[in-house]
């Protein structure tokens, strides 16, 4: 049994959690932590997210009022909140910020629900926090010893399906705690484990949009065309591991040591089949006339028919004649891991005086390894490429038909000649074989003391509290590869030149209709070449993406808090310094060089929070907070990234200022009794030196090497924009029949139904300076969406829990165009979501579960939407969201299994 105390001594005040009701009685525990804090805080407690399919942070916490999440292959990763934009959330175990493996976009997909006590979601900056803590901060309260009162062992063993691919699932948890009364005080000890795997096949195609320069006919000025499409054909493994382990000591009820660490690893083996047709392969052939043409079907024309108004093609729909497949077959075994380390003491040092101190050591890991991969391409003779037909005017579709190309009697003249279907009949030499080693490890070191003191201070019950903190953070990044490009190296390995010796004979397992069939590339015959090819051959360093970030933060804040009986004022000012120090190798003059760049800044954080007590069931908070949002570790470089894998290239910029914010919070909570929560309330944020990163396609050939052109490949690079702002509204509420049913005159057992729904509206809005012909424009704030909203139903009674959870987000930018190369701004598309969970206690210590996830099978997609850029220079907009960038679709899971706790 586990009790909660909430801002009332009052007896009916105090919430009792047996486990009868596991849903009430974990939200209304939630709510006595959230009703108690002084600034603005949502809460999920761990029952809370056992009760629903949430094997990640991210996915339990997006249940909250105000919290969208951002998905990877359907699974929640990235957390905004109230819509702002994801690097504005901040990530903590235990109240200590941690460095995601990806650097300051907190990936919260690595960190298992499971090592939650809580879930504590602070909407309201308090100056203890550190200041790159914009919109908040998700804090992971792991659990402990003395949250049970003797030994205590709970597990979990499930295993499901994913019905796209009819692919397996596995999941288990452990948890065993005790506390043992000695001569030198109590003692708690926790160790916890758990695991997930989950195995998939996913949907995929991708389409590149470009302006065409030799496209000048008459209306070129809204046209967009495919430069390639693509299909990316998944084979994954992803796990979820978590071990941890907390020890904790009370030599008097005035002083405790706590010991704790923490470990979790994400993996995520892949295989891809990537077919890329490269439509705007002979672009150069199209004639750069401005002159009127008919526009009529010429099915015979002397050039390949990209771009080519002048043969009927159309952006959506049209045929070029012998295309390059670029055809790339990938093997990657990602991992991310968090290796966190505490150790904290919290001493009361006199009547009125408290004083802590702690000492935590991170290391974060991304591993971005490739194990092999392949690249096929077509020869450069016409006839042995395909030729294809295209289709995008529905933009959830992509079925691309493949034909012969047939030569006539004019050499410059081709025509399509027989349907195919099976693309692997076309001739694709190997081209290029591929090994890379990547990991970037950043090491973090934090240290913290704080001095508390309570007293009488202007009529009320005062705390003053101080503190310092120091963080050294430090990114360092290792690439090195293989490159093998000769028959003689692909034989040295035991690599085929032909492609069908190198695939199985297994159909597509995905349901997307794609125009063609394909075979699988032989996952063991990749091993095999990976592994001949490092015992054969030398990696070599990938210099321009070789980099070492150092951050440094000396950080100082007073806060000062006054209670009364009408409530309470938090208020203080936080300082930080800010040191960085970026390292890197690069081309000065065509002379490789070693390039260090520094940086310092000072800020001062200043924040206000007042709680006004309406009643004893009403709370009435308002806010005023700062911070400030640092580029990340990666984009502070100085040099440039080089990904063939994805086809991008990253530069640094580590001049580049953080964003800086305030904002104010108004919000009335109703905490109902017997038991229910009712909130509304009001945001404004402002922002200026807004980060964005900058589009575009590379467009030289600077950095082509080794035979692989990277002209195309898209840049993006991190730099200052202008001032904006964001604000909103927010909702929630919480009810069960229960506590009503006699008052009703409603049978018993309706008592079990309960219901809880949250909403945020948002309006966003930044001002983007002007580039070359672009004049300034307003645009969205980049990562919010307008609407998100929860909805759930849920009924518990007799030892049956069930519940149905919805979940929306709208769509939200993702990118800011400089200009229409690219076809404008790209969005993501709104997303839905629906779960649902079935427990049953067979006794007190048992019970069975059943999930179900993804219910709506939605896609994830990601579109262009050039009609700002276009209004922006004064040209007229006829477009909706037409322009598909990629589509996925990841299929319904679902999954049973059995919980047993003593």
């Amino acid at each position: 049994m586990a009790q909660a105390q909430a801002s009332s001594d009052t007896p009916d005040d105090r919430i009792i959690v047996t486990g009868s009701r596991p849903i009430a009685e974990s939200e209304a525990a939630a709510l006595a932590v959230q009703r108690a804090s002084d600034s603005l805080v949502t809460v999920a407690a761990a029952d809370g997210v056992g009760r629903l399919p949430d094997q990640n942070i991210a996915q339990a916490a997006g249940r909250l009022p105000g919290v969208a999440v951002e998905r990877d292959q359907g699974q929640a990763r990235y957390i905004s909140l109230r819509g702002a934009p994801n690097y504005w959330t901040t990530l903590s175990f235990d109240g200590i910020n941690i460095v995601s493996p990806e650097g300051r976009d907190a990936r919260f997909d690595s960190i298992p629900s499971a090592i939650a006590s809580l879930i504590v979601v602070s909407k309201a900056v308090t100056p203890d926090m550190p200041g790159e803590t914009v919109a908040g901060n998700v804090n992971v309260v792991t659990r402990s010893a003395f949250d049970y009162s003797g030994l205590r062992i709970a597990g979990k063993a499930g295993a499901g399906i994913v019905g796209l691919g009819n692919r397996n699932e596995y999941e288990g948890s452990l948890v065993v705690s005790d506390r043992v009364e000695t001569g030198a005080g109590e003692f708690g000890l926790l160790v916890s484990g758990s695991f997930y795997e989950r195995n998939m096949i996913t949907d995929n195609f991708e389409i590149d949009w470009e302006r065409v320069s030799q496209d000048q006919r008459p209306g070129n000025q809204t046209r967009f065309w495919a430069r390639e499409t693509e299909n990316k054909l998944y084979r994954l493994t992803r796990r979820n591991w978590s071990l941890s382990g907390r020890a904790d000591w009370r030599p008097t009820p005035d002083h405790q040591i706590s010991l704790r660490s923490v470990y979790t690893i994400f993996t995520d083996d892949e295989a891809r089949d990537n077919y890329i047709f490269d439509l705007d392969d002979r672009q150069s052939d199209l004639s750069n006339s401005s002159a009127p043409c008919a526009t009529t079907v010429n099915t015979s024309p002397t050039t390949t028919g990209y771009a080519d108004v002048c043969i009927g093609n159309t952006p959506l729909v049209g045929t070029v004649y012998g295309i390059d497949i670029n055809q790339r077959s990938t093997l990657r075994a990602f991992r991310q891991s968090i290796f966190t380390n505490t150790i904290e003491g919290t001493h009361d040092i006199a009547d009125d005086w408290r004083f802590a101190w702690l000492g935590n050591y991170t290391q974060s890991k991304d591993d971005r390894s490739v194990t092999g991969e392949a690249r096929w391409n077509s020869p450069s003779t016409r006839t042995l490429r395909p030729t294809v037909r295209y289709d995008f005017r529905d933009p959830f579709f992509n079925t691309p038909q493949l034909f012969t190309t047939v030569q006539l009697s004019s050499p410059t003249r081709y025509q399509a000649g027989t349907a195919v279907t099976e693309i692997d009949t076309f001739t694709k030499p190997l081209g290029q074989f591929r090994v890379l080693d990547a990991i970037d490890t950043t090491d973090a070191y934090t240290a913290r003391v704080m001095l508390a003191h309570d007293t009488a201070l202007l009529g009320g019950d005062a705390t003053i509290q101080i503190g310092a903190q120091f963080d050294q953070r430090t990114k360092r990044a290792d690439e090195a590869e293989i490159l093998l490009t000769q028959g003689a190296q692909y034989t040295a390995v035991g690599l085929p030149t032909n492609y069908n010796d190198f695939s199985i004979d297994l159909p597509f397992q995905g349901k997307l209709p794609m125009g063609y069939t394909f075979r699988y590339f032989d996952i063991d015959a990749m091993q095999a070449a990976s592994d001949a090819a490092r015992a054969n051959f030398n990696f070599t360093p990938v210099t321009g993406n070789l980099y070492d970030v150092r951050e440094q933060v000396y950080a100082a804040y007073l806060m000062g808090t006054l209670r009364y009986d009408w409530g309470s004022i938090l208020g203080g000012a936080r300082v930080e310094h800010l040191t960085n120090r970026g390292i890197a190798e690069g081309v000065i003059a065509g002379v490789n060089q070693t390039i260090t760049a520094t940086s310092d800044k000072t800020m001062v954080f200043p924040s206000l929070h007042v709680n006004v007590d309406v009643d004893d069931t009403k709370r009435l908070r308002v806010g005023y907070t700062t911070g400030a949002a640092r580029a990340d570790y990666d984009v502070l470089r100085p040099n440039v990234t080089v990904n063939d894998a994805n086809e991008t290239i990253s530069g640094g910029n580590p001049a580049v200022n953080p964003e800086r914010s305030w904002g104010l919070d108004a919000y009335l909570e109703w905490y109902v009794r017997p038991q229910g929560y009712l909130m509304v309330g009001a945001f404004y944020r402002n922002v200026s030196d807004v980060l964005y990163t900058q589009r575009r396609t590379f467009g030289s050939d600077a950095l082509n090497s080794n035979g692989v052109d990277r002209s195309g490949y898209v840049f993006s690079g991190i730099t200052n924009g202008g001032s904006g702002r964001i604000y909103g509204v927010e909702a929630a509420a919480q009810l069960q029949i229960e506590p009503w049913t006699a008052d009703l005159g409603l049978p018993e057992w309706m008592g079990g139904f309960g219901v809880s729904a949250n909403i945020t509206l948002n309006d966003s809005a930044v001002t983007k300076p002007a580039i070359g012909l672009v004049p300034a424009r307003r645009v969205r704030l980049p990562g919010t969406s307008d609407v998100v909203y929860n909805v759930g139903g849920y009924y518990e009674k007799y030892g049956l829990s069930l519940r149905l959870q919805y979940q929306r987000r709208s769509a939200w930018l993702d990118g800011i165009a400089d200009d229409l190369a690219d076809a404008g701004d790209t969005y993501w598309d709104k997303d839905d979501e629906m779960d649902f969970s079935a427990r049953y206690a067979i006794t007190q210590n048992f019970e069975i579960y059943f999930d179900a996830s993804n219910l709506l099978n939605k896609p994830g997609r990601r579109f262009s939407e050039p009609g700002n850029l276009l209004t922006a220079t004064g040209t007229p907009t006829p477009f909706t969201d037409i322009y598909t960038i990629e589509y996925e679709r990841f299929g319904r899971r679902y999954s049973g299994g059995v919980r047993v706790t003593f």
